[in-house]
């Protein structure tokens, strides 16, 4: 008796997950996300995925938009983390702008724990060797 009851409550279990999703998605044919079907269905279509299911494309938007948004929040933690240390650091000074500055090292500490690496140039203003000549460069 036990396993039968087994059987029917994981069956009832998958009945609501299916009319969930199926809820889901038909929610999502009402939605406009905010990365285009247009860009999603290019970038799908450059790795090689063609799918005719706008409600598809649309998920893919979702996840997409889900996973640039966590990544700016994390960036944003680093970011006021760095400068909440550069305040202590100067406290004899008094600091009147408060605005917050991200920079490519705060973005590259998020992407890295979510598994991206991302290098960039020594061009980019935040390098502490941009605009040195290379031969006085000490790395």
């Amino acid at each position: 008796m036990n396993q039968s009851n087994q059987g029917q409550q994981t069956s009832e279990g998958r009945h609501e997950d299916d009319a969930a999703l199926a809820d889901f998605l038909a929610s999502l044919m009402d939605y406009t996300p905010t990365i285009p079907d247009e860009l999603v269905e290019h970038y799908l279509g450059k790795s090689g995925f063609q799918c005719p299911d706008v409600r598809l494309i649309r998920l893919v938007a979702v996840a997409t938009q889900k996973f640039i948004a966590d990544v700016a929040t994390d960036a944003l933690q680093h970011c006021k983390a760095r400068q909440s240390a550069v305040v202590k650091d100067k406290r004899d000074k008094q600091q009147k702008d408060k605005r917050l500055i991200l920079t490519m090292d705060d973005l590259s500490k998020s992407l890295r724990e979510y598994g991206v690496n991302v290098k960039h140039q020594e061009y980019f203003a935040d390098s502490p060797s941009a605009g040195l000549d290379p031969a006085s460069r000490e790395e």
